[in-house]
C-alpha cells in the first residue's frame, strides 16, 4: 500500500507540491497565531469559594462557614479534593476537579451546591466564587511608588483600587486585578460609651442612625412646563462633618443629640491582612494581574504594559508604576532559547547532509522537508489549542534528528540505485521517464519499512500520553508535538520526498567511496564487522556484559519528579511564628527585603506579607512571599550561577524566627495549588484533636531535620494563636434582660469594630466602621470594665455578665476533604527526592508515636513521582507490545520482530551511563528521554534489518552459509553512510540542548541526555550486535561446528526472505566497495 502511495505521488507530483505549498502557508499562519507561554498550564481545574466574615476568629469561621462549605462540596461531581482554609475574618474553600473537567461547567456545579448551603451560613458571611483563573494566573505584578513623598499609603491604595484596577480589568484575558498592600481609607466612628449612657442611647441605636443617614432615594418624575424632571433626594455621607451632624435623638427643649456629641469621627486605615514592601525602602501599594484560564499570557501581559504606559500620564505628579514581576520575560527567553536551538538544528542537518552526500541538491531534499514537517506540527498544535512553550517546542527539537532519517535513507538509496544504473549502462545518460522510474523504485524499495519505522517512533510516545495530572499536563505538549512532527515526517517521506528526489538528484552524483568521510568510515567498520561475523556469540556476550554494567549506576541515580527550573525570578517564602501583628510583619518584611537587596545581582525586591485581595491567595499574615527580580546575566559577577545566588541569599538573609525557603514563582504556585505544599516534600497529618496533631507535627519536624539531604523542616503550628476569650454568664446576662446575642453584639461591634456601610464618593467606595475608643479596649482590665447600656437604660460593665481571659488557639485552620490537618514542609538540597523520602519514612516510623485516628500522607512533588511511576509501570509494557505488533506487520516474521525487540535494552546502556556521569537523577523528564531513545533505536534496527534482508534476498531463494555471511556483510556496509548521517544529525542537534543554558534548559537537558548517550550505544547495537544476531538467526541449524564462525551449511529452512518494500530481489547486488 505504501509503495502504491509513493508511485501515486510521483505520478501526481504537481498536486503533491501544491499541497506542500499550501501546508507551508497554513503552517506559517498557524505559527504566527499560536499563543505563547513559558510552560504548559500545569494547574488542576479549580473553583475557589471565598467567604468574608469580618472580625471573626479562625475557629468560629471554621465551625460556621468552612466546615459546612467543605462537606457540601465533597458531593460536587468530578471533585477530587476539597481543601478548606479558615483565617481571621476569611474562609477559602478550594474545590479541585479531575483532569479534563471544563472550568465553566465546574463553576456552574459549585454554584449549584453553594446555593444549597448559603442559607445555613451566618448572617454577614458573604460567599462568592473566585476568578475564572488558573493556579498559575499571577502573570504580572506592579507597585505604586510616590517619589515626592506627598501622598500616603491610603491615597496610593485609592489610585490602585478605583483607577488602575478597573482600567486593567477591561483588557481581554484579564480575569482579576487584585490590590495588595497600602492602606484602605476608612471612616471610623469611635463611640464613647459614657456619653451614650448619659444620653440614654444604646450602641445598636447609634449604628442604626448612621445606616439610615447614609442613603439616597428617587422620587419618580415630575412634569413641569411640558418637560419631565427626575426627582432625587440626596443623603450620602461625604465628609467627617456630615457624620458628626447625624441626629440620634431629640433631647429636652427640642435640642437634637448628634453623633458628634457621643462619638469621635475620624479618617484612618482599615484593619489589613496584607502588606506590600519594595526594595527595603518602605511600604507601598500595588496590584497583581491574574490571567483568565486558556488565554494567551504573552498577549495579555503586553496589553497590560501598553495600558499602564497610557495611564502613566493620568497619575498624579511623582507617582510611578514599578514592575515587580513580569512573566513575559521568562516567556520570551524560553521561546527565543528554543527557537535558536531549532535554527541551530536546521543548520546542522544541512551541513551533515552536505558533508556526507557531497551533493548540494540531494541535501536540499532533506533540508526542504524538515521545516515542512515542523510547520505541519505547528498547524496541528494550533488546531488542537496547544500553546507554544518550552515543552511543545522541545518536542519538535528532539524529533528533528529522527525526522530527517527517512529522507536520508531514501536519498542514500537513490544515490546507490543511480550509481548501479550507471555501472550497468556505461556512457549512458539517466534522464526523462527512466530517471523517474529509477527514483520511484529506490523510494518504493525502502519507503514502506521507513514509514512503519517512523510510525513506531511516533507510537513509542504513547506512555507519555497516559501520564496523569501535573506530569501529564507538563509532558503532553511535548509528546503531541513530537508525534505530530514524526507523523508529518512519515507522510512527507512517502509523498513529497520521492518527488523532490526526482527533481533535485541530478547532475554528477559522487560515488560513496569518493567521499573522504565515507571512505574512512567504511575502512574502520569493515575489519570490525569481520571480527563480529567470525564470533557472533562473543559479540552478543560482550553486549550483554555492557548492559549488565548499568546495574551499578542505576542504583545510584536516585529519583526526582521534575528538576527545578530556573525561571529567571525567585520567591523567598519564609514562615514566621503565628500570631504576628501587622506592624511586626511590616518591620520583618522591610528587614528581609533590605538584606536581599544587598546582593549585587538583585534588581528589585517586592515583599508581600499576608494576602492580596483575591480568592487565589489564601495566605496568613505570617506567610511572606517576596518576589526577587534579577539583573540581566551579563551584569552578574563572573562565575555567578543561579544556584550560587540562592546559596549567597540564604547566607545573607538570617533573621531570628524566620525559616528560609527559596522557590521558583510558577513552580511554587503549581505545587501549592495541587497539593497545598510549598516545598518539594510535604507531610500531611490529619485527625480530629488539634493539640494531638500539633504534637505529632512537631515530632515530624524534629525527626525530618536529622535526615540527610533535608535543608529545612517546618511544621505549621495549630496552637500558637493568641485569643482573648469572653465567656458569657447566661444567668447573669438574663438578670439584666440581655441574651447571648446582645452581649456578642457589644463584643463584635464595640470591641472588634463593625463595618456598617460605605460612603459613595464618585467612583470610590470607603467603609464605615463603628467601635469603642482604643483606650477602652487595650487591656483585659479595660475590657472587663467596658460599659454596656441595656435596653432598659441600666449601665453595667462587660465583667458583670462575662469573664475575660487569655487563651491559646489555632492561628488558622486547614482541612482536606473535611478532616482537620496540619502540614510539615520539608525542603531538600543536594539529594534526590526518592531516597530522601525513603529515609524520612524510616525515621518517622522509628521516631514518631501516632495516636489512634491520626493519619499521615507524603505529598508535594514526591506524590507526583509515585503516581507517574505507577502509571508508566502499566503503560510501558503495553506500548512495547504495540511496537512488537508493528514490527511483526513490517517484517512478517515473529523471529525478526523479536530480534529487534530483544536488542532494544542494549541501546539504553549509553543513556543510563550518561545520566550517571552528568549527575542527573531519574525523573519523568529522563523517562521521556528514554522513551524517545527506544523509539529511535527501534527505527535504527528496522532500517538495518531492511538492508540485511534486501542483500540476503539478492542471493536467491536458498543461499548457502557463505552467501548469508556475504549478504550480511554487504547489507551492513551499505548502512554505514546513512547510519553515520543519522547519528551525526541527532547528536549534533541535541548537543546544544544538552549543554545549553536559559529558560527550560534544566528539563530539556534531561530529555536530551539519555538520547545523546544512547546515540553512542544504539549505532553500535545496530551495526554490530544486530548483524551478529541476524547471522545466528539465518545460519542453518544442522551444522553445530559453525557456531563460532565459518562459511558452509544448508539453506535456511524458512525459504525465501520477504523484503518489506517490494519482495525478494528488490535490491540488486551493488559493486562491493571493498
Amino acid at each position: 500500500m505504501i509503495a502504491a502511495v509513493i508511485r501515486w505521488s510521483v505520478s501526481n507530483r504537481f498536486l503533491v507540491v501544491l499541497a506542500a505549498i499550501a501546508l507551508a502557508v497554513a503552517g506559517v499562519f498557524a505559527m504566527r497565531a499560536t499563543p505563547v507561554d513559558a510552560l504548559p498550564d500545569l494547574s488542576d481545574t479549580q473553583v475557589i469559594i471565598r467567604t468574608s466574615w469580618p472580625g471573626q476568629a479562625p475557629q468560629i469561621v471554621e465551625n460556621q462557614v468552612t466546615y459546612p462549605l467543605t462537606t457540601t462540596m465533597l458531593s460536587v461531581p468530578g471533585a477530587k479534593t476539597v481543601r478548606g482554609y479558615s483565617f481571621f475574618g476569611d474562609s477559602y474553600v478550594y474545590v479541585l476537579f479531575e483532569d479534563g473537567t471544563d472550568l465553566y461547567w465546574a463553576r456552574s456545579r459549585v454554584l449549584e451546591y453553594l446555593s444549597q448551603v448559603q442559607g445555613r451560613l451566618p448572617q454577614g458571611a458573604q460567599a462568592a466564587l473566585g476568578p475564572d483563573a488558573t493556579g498559575v494566573g499571577w502573570v504580572y505584578e506592579y507597585a505604586l511608588v510616590d517619589r515626592t513623598g506627598r501622598r500616603d499609603l491610603a491615597q496610593l491604595r485609592s489610585l490602585q483600587d478605583w483607577f488602575l484596577r478597573y482600567e486593567l480589568k477591561t483588557l481581554p484575558g484579564v480575569a482579576e486585578v487584585a490590590s495588595i498592600g497600602g492602606m484602605v481609607k476608612e471612616y471610623q466612628v469611635l463611640l464613647d460609651p459614657t456619653r451614650l449612657a448619659a444620653f440614654g442611647i444604646t450602641h445598636a441605636q447609634a449604628v442604626d442612625a448612621i445606616r439610615r443617614a447614609n442613603q439616597e432615594a428617587g422620587g419618580s418624575v415630575l412634569e413641569m412646563g411640558g418637560a419631565e424632571y427626575m426627582v432625587r433626594a440626596s443623603g450620602y455621607l461625604r465628609t467627617v462633618d456630615d457624620f458628626r451632624a447625624i441626629p440620634l435623638r431629640v433631647a429636652g427643649a427640642g435640642v437634637p443629640v448628634t453623633l458628634g456629641d457621643v462619638a469621635t469621627v475620624q479618617i484612618g486605615p482599615e484593619m489589613r491582612r496584607g502588606i506590600a514592601e519594595l526594595n527595603g525602602d518602605g511600604e507601598v501599594a500595588g496590584g497583581v494581574v491574574i490571567l483568565r484560564q486558556g488565554k494567551n499570557a504573552r498577549e495579555t501581559i503586553e496589553a497590560v504594559k501598553v495600558k499602564l504606559a497610557e495611564l502613566k500620564g493620568s497619575l498624579p505628579p511623582g507617582v510611578e508604576i514599578v514592575t515587580t514581576y513580569d512573566r513575559s520575560q521568562l516567556i520570551d527567553r524560553a521561546v527565543e532559547n528554543l527557537t535558536a536551538k531549532l535554527i541551530e538544528e536546521f543548520i546542522v542537518v544541512a551541513l551533515v547532509c552536505g558533508l556526507f552526500l557531497w551533493h548540494v541538491r540531494s541535501a536540499l531534499v532533506a533540508i526542504v522537508t524538515l521545516p515542512l514537517g515542523v510547520l505541519a506540527a505547528l498547524l496541528v498544535m494550533r488546531v488542537q489549542g496547544v500553546n507554544a512553550n518550552i515543552m511543545s517546542l522541545g518536542g519538535i527539537a528532539i524529533a528533528i534528528g529522527a525526522m530527517v532519517d527517512a529522507a536520508i535513507v531514501m536519498i542514500e538509496n537513490a544515490h546507490k540505485r543511480i550509481e548501479h544504473w550507471e555501472h550497468e549502462h556505461p556512457g549512458g545518460a539517466l534522464a526523462g521517464e527512466a530517471r523517474w522510474h529509477v527514483i520511484t523504485d529506490a523510494a518504493a524499495e525502502v519507503g514502506p519499512a521507513l514509514f512503519f519505522s517512523l510510525i513506531i517512533i511516533t507510537l513509542s510516545f504513547v506512555p507519555v500520553f497516559t501520564l496523569e495530572a501535573q506530569e501529564g499536563r507538563l509532558f503532553a505538549p511535548l509528546a503531541f508535538t513530537k508525534s505530530y512532527a514524526m507523523a508529518a515526517a512519515a507522510i512527507l517521506s512517502v509523498t513529497l520526498v520521492p518527488v523532490l528526489m526526482g527533481w533535485l538528484i541530478r547532475g554528477r552524483i559522487p560515488a560513496e567511496q569518493d567521499n573522504l568521510i565515507n571512505r574512512a568510515l567504511t575502512r574502520a567498520y569493515q575489519p570490525a564487522l569481520g571480527r563480529v561475523m567470525a564470533r557472533p556469540w562473543t559479540t552478543i556476550a560482550i553486549a550483554a556484559l555492557v548492559l549488565a554494567t548499568t546495574a551499578w549506576p542505576l542504583t545510584r541515580l536516585g529519583g526526582e519528579f521534575i528538576p527545578s527550573m530556573d525561571e529567571g525570578d525567585l520567591l523567598y517564602m519564609p514562615s514566621a511564628l503565628p500570631g504576628l501583628s501587622a506592624a511586626s510583619a511590616s518591620e520583618l518584611l522591610q528587614r528581609t527585603d533590605r538584606l536581599i537587596k544587598t546582593v549585587p545581582e538583585v534588581a528589585t525586591v517586592f515583599g508581600k506579607a499576608g494576602r492580596a485581595e483575591t480568592a487565589t491567595d489564601p495566605a496568613p499574615l505570617e506567610m511572606f512571599e517576596t518576589t526577587i527580580q534579577f539583573k540581566p546575566r551579563d551584569q552578574w559577577r563572573p562565575g555567578m550561577t543561579p544556584a550560587k545566588l540562592v546559596e549567597e541569599l540564604d547566607r545573607t538573609v538570617r533573621v531570628p524566627g524566620l525559616t528560609n525557603v527559596w522557590v521558583s514563582p510558577i513552580r511554587n504556585r503549581i505545587d501549592m495549588l495541587a497539593t497545598g505544599i510549598k516545598s518539594p516534600i510535604g507531610v500531611k497529618v490529619s485527625g480530629a484533636d488539634l493539640a494531638e496533631l500539633d504534637r505529632i507535627a512537631a515530632g515530624l519536624e524534629r525527626v525530618a531535620r536529622t535526615v540527610p539531604g533535608v535543608s529545612s523542616a517546618l511544621a505549621e503550628r495549630l496552637t500558637g494563636g493568641r485569643y482573648v476569650d469572653v465567656n458569657i454568664d447566661r444567668a447573669a446576662a438574663a438578670r439584666y434582660g440581655l441574651n447571648i446575642a446582645d452581649v456578642q453584639e457589644i463584643v463584635s461591634g464595640a470591641i472588634g469594630g463593625e463595618t456598617i456601610g460605605e460612603t459613595v464618593e464618585g467612583l470610590a467606595r470607603y467603609p464605615i466602621s463603628v467601635r469603642y475608643p482604643r483606650e477602652l479596649r487595650d487591656s483585659l482590665e479595660e475590657l472587663r470594665t467596658l460599659p454596656i447600656v441595656t435596653a432598659s437604660g441600666q449601665q453595667i460593665t462587660l465583667g458583670t455578665v462575662a469573664s475575660v481571659s487569655v487563651a491559646e488557639g489555632p492561628p488558622m485552620l486547614k482541612t482536606e476533604n473535611g478532616r482537620p490537618s496540619t502540614w510539615v514542609y520539608v525542603d531538600v538540597h543536594g539529594r534526590d527526592l526518592a531516597s530522601t523520602v525513603a529515609d524520612l519514612r524510616r525515621a518517622v516510623a522509628k521516631g514518631v508515636r501516632f495516636s489512634p485516628g491520626v493519619s499521615i500522607a507524603y505529598s508535594g512533588q514526591f506524590e507526583y513521582l509515585q503516581r507517574a511511576e505507577a502509571r508508566l509501570a502499566i503503560v510501558v509494557p503495553a506500548t512495547l507490545a504495540i511496537i512488537f505488533l508493528l514490527l511483526y506487520l513490517t517484517f512478517g516474521r515473529f523471529d525478526e520482530a523479536a530480534l529487534i525487540m530483544g536488542t532494544l535494552p542494549f541501546a539504553l546502556t549509553g543513556g543510563i551511563w550518561t545520566l550517571w556521569l552528568l549527575g542527573y537523577a531519574q525523573s519523568v523528564a529522563t523517562g521521556v528521554g528514554f522513551i524517545a531513545l527506544a523509539g529511535v533505536s527501534a527505527e535504527f534496527g528496522v532500517v538495518m534489518l531492511i538492508y540485511l534482508k534486501h542483500a540476503l534476498a539478492d542471493r536467491g531463494p536458498a543461499p548457502s552459509e557463505d552467501q548469508i555471511e556475504d549478504a550480511i556483510r554487504e547489507g551492513a556496509l551499505l548502512r554505514v553512510r546513512p547510519k553515520a548521517m543519522t547519528v551525526a544529525v541527532i547528536v549534533a542537534g541535541l548537543l546544544p540542548i544538552l549543554i545549553g543554558h536559559g529558560a527550560g534548559s534544566e528539563v530539556m537537558s534531561r530529555i536530551a541526555a539519555p538520547m545523546i548517550g544512547g546515540m553512542l550505544t544504539a549505532p553500535l547495537l545496530s551495526m554490530f550486535v544486530l548483524p551478529a544476531a541476524y547471522l545466528l538467526l539465518r545460519r542453518p541449524k544442522s551444522d553445530p561446528q559453525r557456531i563460532v564462525g565459518g562459511s558452509s551449511g544448508t539453506p535456511p529452512s524458512n525459504g525465501r526472505v520477504r523484503g518489506p518494500g517490494g519482495g525478494a530481489g528488490a535490491l540488486r547486488r551493488h559493486p562491493d566497495p571493498r
